[in-house]
């Protein structure tokens, strides 16, 4: 009775996974003959599992979605993998979530054999979650936003909603969603929008859907099979209040490690120089990147004249700290 009770968990796990199996490669699997493969699935079905089986050449078994929640069977590093996850999610760019994912975890890790335990309270007790910056909680967005727009995408429905700009102004807009990216600690939907004619990206946290959803449409080739990448090009672009593109004198590789990815990609121009626009709405913070290249670099100061003022004074504060240099002035005479 033990054997076929482990046996028939060992199935349920094989069964859980997102493909479907044969007769013989779950026979293999498990070591037992077809036949038993058959009563065992029957076993299954009258503990309440929906496990579908297709006839012929290319038919099989597929656990399919039941009316209750089938325990999870997870290997260790799906486990650990889990457990991460839902940490993550307690201080992760989603509101609405943080009381559940504590739950979950609970749950998870009360049943979590000690080796696992272990692995997972060292990960916690040598890493540091960082929580939303205050001028970022706006951008925190519900988990039933998400979720209708997720629904909108695969069932691939129009979405209406109202949209808020960066600069406030309100409007109504009316897509066919494709696809939910999470960039650095914000969300953005990929959507070609049917009123302008064209693909556009809207931050979600500025979206308020409205339901029911519109009409069924059909699916258009994506603008960009790297739709991070597209992201990324469309969000550094945006109206920042400083911008301004830099040309660094280093490796495009060696930059793009130096820069965090929600700066915008770094374009190679050869193999000794790159190029990266910038932008912030705060010019002390386009500072603080262009120190952190490490590399000399160059830029339009008619472009950036905000920026180029902020140089100047920050390379005299550094210079009267390092021993009395002066960008404007030159070197101070030493003291007596």
């Amino acid at each position: 009775m033990l054997e076929t009770s482990a046996r028939l968990l060992r199935l349920l796990s094989l069964l859980q996974t997102p493909r479907e199996w044969t007769g013989s490669e779950l026979a293999d699997r498990l070591g037992v003959t077809t036949r038993t493969v058959r009563n065992d699935v029957g076993r299954l079905r009258d503990l309440g599992y929906p496990v579908n089986a297709t006839r012929g050449a290319v038919g099989g078994y597929k656990l399919a979605a039941g009316a209750n929640v089938p325990p999870l069977l997870l290997d260790d590093e799906e486990a650990v993998a889990v457990a991460v996850g839902l940490r993550t999610a307690t201080v992760g760019s989603v509101a609405g979530i943080e009381e559940s994912a504590l739950r979950a975890l609970a749950k998870l890790e009360q049943v979590l054999p000690d080796r696992l335990r272990r692995r997972i309270n060292t990960l916690q007790s040598y890493t540091v979650a960082v929580p939303p910056a205050p001028d970022r909680k706006g951008s925190r967005v519900s988990a039933e936003v998400l979720t209708t727009i997720t629904v909108a995408c695969r069932d691939r429905e129009r979405l209406r909603f109202d949209y808020r700009s960066h600069d406030g102004t309100a409007s109504r807009r009316d897509v066919e969603p494709y696809r939910l990216v999470n960039w650095g600690r914000r969300w953005y939907l990929v959507a070609w929008d049917v009123q302008r004619d064209a693909w556009r990206t809207y931050r979600v946290d500025r979206v308020e859907p409205r339901v029911p959803t519109g009409p069924r449409f059909t699916p258009r080739e994506l603008p960009d099979e790297d739709l991070a990448g597209y992201v990324a090009r469309g969000v550094s672009t945006a109206a920042w209040r400083y911008r301004v593109r830099i040309t660094v004198h280093a490796p495009a590789e060696v930059i793009a490690d130096r820069l965090p990815p929600s700066l915008g990609p770094v374009e190679a121009v050869d193999q000794e120089t790159c190029a990266v626009v910038l932008g912030n709405n705060d010019v002390e913070m386009l500072a603080v990147w262009l120190g952190a290249l490490g590399r000399e670099f160059e830029f339009d100061r008619d472009e950036a004249p905000e920026l180029a003022e902020h140089l100047r004074a920050l390379a005299d504060r550094y210079g009267r700290a390092a021993g009395g240099f002066s960008a404007t002035r030159g070197a101070e005479p030493a003291p007596a």
